[in-house]
């Protein structure tokens, strides 16, 4: 188990995605404790765009409970953008946002406010010399890669004093983030520039050198999503203090389904070890639903390489990118529409189903009513065997319900203490953290003729629709008698004063120094590290890297004669390993060398790295642009 630095217990961060302002602040509400959001440009996202107005209202929302609004400004920047990133960095600090996630070391040599950086996952940060090196640049939170193991992550929490962002949910890159250059290569869409094309979720077939179809027709490289909720703790452990949700274009229910469940989990994590463990926000969600990741859009679900370096179970969907849904029972029969099913779950009108046909080919359709047992199937209806198995992906009754408001309610516990003073009562407020303050009204004291405690308690306990919640009261007025106006006004005041307390209280840590004098991991970098502009060219020649190649993206580097294989993709995934035919083992010999990826015009030559336990993806030159 880990200790605690200095006796004091580390603060642990949920941090949500968010596509848009009102997602943002749902994400607050059901409890996160930061949000990552992309502003007008230049965020990994481009379909994820926000005005700075959106994003005052998300921050001003977060900072009612001192929680945290991230701004992506994590694309590669082109030089004649530097201008214009600088004018939007320098009005997202005058809106309060708390941080940058960013992946581009132009930003370090940028004229912009004193504001918090982040390393984005897109900075590649594999080994603990990587990560000390980023620390020493200036940054204050490093976002690991998807693809490290505990003990990886261990070794680079080591090596690091600042907070280490980790993903524990969602959809996962098959390659390296950031070192994904199949989008570009091949459609001129650029994932580091906000618009990766999802060249994994395509149908491939895997062929040897001579032509020979080894699979035919199959999502090769299409991953399941990252589910790592039964490994929060081991996590923790690790060193790992923010808990990251992959998903900035997913709808508000996604969000708030899968905020509320990793919520529940580290709560009681942190429940469970106050002296190791602290919120890093304020409040405690109330819940009107059981949250369940399962019943949200997934691929089905890895944990990836968390527990080891060559994991045995499966982690790619390839029989379809999409999300097939939990069983719900068997097709007894199915003609012109209407089928009837053997259920294990209810049904309701308009849930979304789906099965496989005798290809695996995966078929979707809409329930337009249910009769018991019986399905009737909106046009155009399906024709499915007996004996079929189906599956619901779009539950309408969790849909229908996480699309009301009233899923939550998020309060900050309070203390109240009502006391005389020599010129009438005061209220003294606390949340019990580090806020409070006395609010003070000077009238008349007269004697009470009744008992007035359970009057005084249920006025002073009444908050409304404030953030606040009553949790206990000391009243020491005794045989005092008290307007209830005068009450109600004195308690409104109070958690007034304290909310402002509150925002003004919030703390915005400001951009760590920048050590000059420690040099970059590696004197060389190639295409893979995304050099876009010349003031990243300038900060990693400051840190006395002494050959430079620039991104794919800025046109540089293409394919000739000379200069025919163009790795794409660096992946821990393996595709003979995925199948059982992994070199290492002697089932690799059923597979021959020299094997290809095919999806239409694209051509990908695989070579398999056994000592590193790698796969690169390598791009044919008669293939793509």
């Amino acid at each position: 188990m880990t200790t605690a630095r200095n006796n004091t217990p580390k603060a642990i961060e949920l941090l949500a995605p968010a596509r848009t302002a009102d997602i943002a602040i749902d994400a607050i509400r059901h409890g996160a404790d930061a949000v990552y959001m992309g502003a007008s440009s230049h965020g990994a996202r481009s379909a994820a765009a926000n005005s700075l107005d959106d994003i005052s209202r998300a921050i001003d929302f977060a900072h009612r409970f001192d929680a945290r609004i991230y701004i992506t400004v994590n694309t590669l920047v082109y030089q004649d953008e530097i201008k214009s990133i600088e004018r939007l960095i320098g009005e997202l600090y005058r809106r309060s946002a708390d941080a940058l996630i960013i992946q581009d070391m132009s930003l370090l040599r940028m004229d912009i406010p004193p504001i918090e950086l982040h390393a984005s996952t897109q900075c590649d940060i594999r080994t603990p010399e990587k990560a000390a090196f980023l620390q020493a640049a200036g940054f204050s939170q490093l976002v690991l890669p998807r693809e490290l193991t505990l003990e990886q992550t261990a070794q680079i929490a080591d090596a690091v004093d600042v907070p280490l962002e980790a993903f524990v949910h969602g959809a996962l890159c098959v390659s390296y983030s950031g070192d994904c250059q199949a989008g570009f290569a091949t459609t001129g869409r650029s994932a580091n520039r906000g618009e990766c094309p999802q060249i994994c979720r395509h149908r491939f077939d895997l062929i040897d050198s001579q032509g020979n179809i080894i699979i035919e027709g199959k999502h090769l490289l299409s991953l399941r999503d990252l589910n790592r909720s039964d490994l929060l703790e081991p996590m923790l452990e690790a060193g790992i203090s923010s808990f990251k949700i992959e998903g900035r274009l997913k709808d508000a229910g996604y969000v708030k389904n899968i905020v509320a469940y990793y919520r529940r989990r580290l709560d009681a994590i942190i429940d469970s070890h106050p002296e190791l463990y602290a919120r890093s926000s304020l409040g405690r969600t109330e819940l009107s639903f059981t949250p369940d990741p399962s019943r949200s859009f997934n691929r089905g679900f890895t944990t990836y390489f968390t527990t080891g370096p060559r994991p045995e179970y499966r982690m790619a969907s390839v029989d379809t990118p999409k999300w097939i849904g939990l069983p719900v029972g068997k097709v007894l029969s199915c003609r012109r529409g209407r089928i009837t099913a053997n259920l294990t779950q209810q049904l309701a009108n308009g849930d979304g189903l789906g099965f496989f046909d005798a290809s695996r080919l995966y078929h979707g359709f809409r329930l337009n009513r249910v009769d018991g047992n019986i399905l009737f199937a909106a046009q155009p209806a399906p024709v499915i065997p007996a004996g079929t198995t189906l599956y619901r992906n779009s539950d309408r009754m969790l849909n229908s319900r996480l699309e009301q408001s009233d899923t939550v309610r998020r309060f900050i516990d309070v203390n109240l203490t009502l006391r005389l003073t020599p010129s009438g009562i005061a209220v003294d407020i606390t949340d019990g953290a580090s806020h409070s303050c006395t609010v003070a009204t000077a009238i008349e004291l007269r004697p009470a003729h009744t008992d007035q405690l359970a009057t005084r308690r249920d006025v002073l306990s009444k908050t409304g629709d404030t953030d606040f919640r009553v949790t206990d009261i000391t009243d020491t007025a005794g045989p005092t008698f008290i307007p209830r106006s005068v009450l109600a006004d004195i308690r409104r005041r109070a958690t007034d004063a304290l909310m402002r307390q509150i925002r003004l209280s919030h703390r915005r840590p400001l951009r760590r120094h920048e050590n000059p004098d420690v040099p970059f991991p590696s004197a060389t970098l190639t295409y893979h590290d995304n050099v876009a502009n010349r003031l990243a060219r300038q900060f990693y020649t400051d840190h006395n890297v002494t050959s430079i190649s620039p991104a794919l993206e800025t046109g540089s580097k293409k394919l000739t004669e000379a200069d025919d294989r163009l790795c794409v993709m660096t992946t821990r995934y393996c595709l003979r390993r995925e199948f059982g035919r992994c070199l290492q083992t002697p089932d690799g010999a059923k597979w021959p060398s020299g094997l290809h990826l095919v999806s239409g015009p694209m051509n990908f030559s695989l070579d398999f790295d056994c000592r590193n336990c790698r796969m690169h993806v390598i791009l044919d030159k008669q293939s793509g642009n």
